[in-house]
């Protein structure tokens, strides 16, 4: 069972989280974060799953930050940041009675979830961090940076699928013509007889004042604010976001931490298929566990 719930955010603006299963107190609720220019849809497969105790279906809560998805877009581009943006989640799980949750943050998504156990540390039960960690690689932020904003307008689902395939490709080299169409489908939508992307095209213009030429300052103070949750970290095999080196340095500071590297997926992985389901499950139960649930 799912439902679309609107939240007002702090300045008005109107904001999309979609629901699946009810209300529970036998099971952590979970909280999914999506990537800079990505929605709710992205855990789709995931929220469905119902992971834990399928007797116990816990609650899951996927959010459209301001300017994806179905939340509203904001006519300041300026305030597609992640303060704005931390504030807005904030609301969002204030506004349903969301207790402490895991949070399952993907790229900046889990940029979020660090910079909230910074200042809201009780929100949190766990973290599932899905390929980002304290170091992004500039590699990967040059070749984000090239096409958010600025992708070609596809006349059909079908154009953009081999938009995406072309795209993405080297990173996801397994992904079916029925894979890359459902991407298709996550990505555009039909707006005024065209197909758009399920973004506002401004938030291009975030990234326009990162310097690339240096390295973004390395977030392990805001890494080490969940010493005291479990974290599960997801690496896609072929990220040029987050490297080996870097989840290993994660490891080595935080030697419980659970590491699950996807083979044939970039950045960042689909969370859809059945092993990763399978782990992420098991870390929510771990999760309960360690929260007395």
């Amino acid at each position: 069972m799912q439902s679309s719930l609107f939240i007002t955010a702090q300045d008005g603006l109107r904001l999309h989280a979609r629901a699946y299963a009810a209300h529970t107190q036998v099971a952590l609720p979970v909280v999914c974060l999506p990537g800079l220019a990505r929605t709710c849809e992205d855990f789709h497969v995931l929220a469905n799953a119902s992971p834990g105790n399928p007797n116990h279906p816990r609650r899951v809560l996927a959010l459209d930050y301001r300017g994806r998805g179905r939340s509203d877009y904001d006519r300041n581009e300026r305030n597609y940041n992640v303060s704005v943006e931390l504030a807005d989640i904030l609301a969002v799980v204030t506004a349903l009675g969301v207790g402490p949750a895991v949070f399952v943050g993907t790229s900046r998504g889990g940029i979020l979830a660090m910079l909230l156990a910074v200042t809201r540390p009780g929100a949190i039960a766990g973290v599932v961090l899905n390929d980002i960690g304290p170091v992004i690689e500039t590699r990967g932020l040059v070749r984000i940076k090239s096409y958010v904003g600025k992708l070609p307008q596809p006349k059909t689902f079908e154009d953009g699928a081999e938009l995406l395939r072309r795209l993405f490709g080297a990173q996801f080299p397994k992904l079916t013509p029925e894979d890359w169409m459902g991407f298709s489908r996550r990505s555009f939508k039909e707006a005024g007889g065209a197909l758009v992307p399920t973004y506002d095209v401004k938030l291009g213009k975030t990234l326009a004042g990162i310097d690339l030429k240096r390295a973004l300052p390395p977030l392990w103070k805001e890494f080490e604010a969940l010493a005291r949750v479990p974290v599960m970290v997801v690496r896609g095999a072929n990220s040029d976001v987050l490297s080996a080196a870097t989840v290993a340095a994660m490891c080595a500071r935080r030697p419980d931490i659970d590491c699950l590297e996807v083979p044939d997926q970039g950045h960042a992985p689909l969370l859809a298929e059945d092993e990763s389901i399978r782990r992420i499950g098991a870390f929510l139960a771990r999760c309960d566990r360690s929260s007395g649930h």
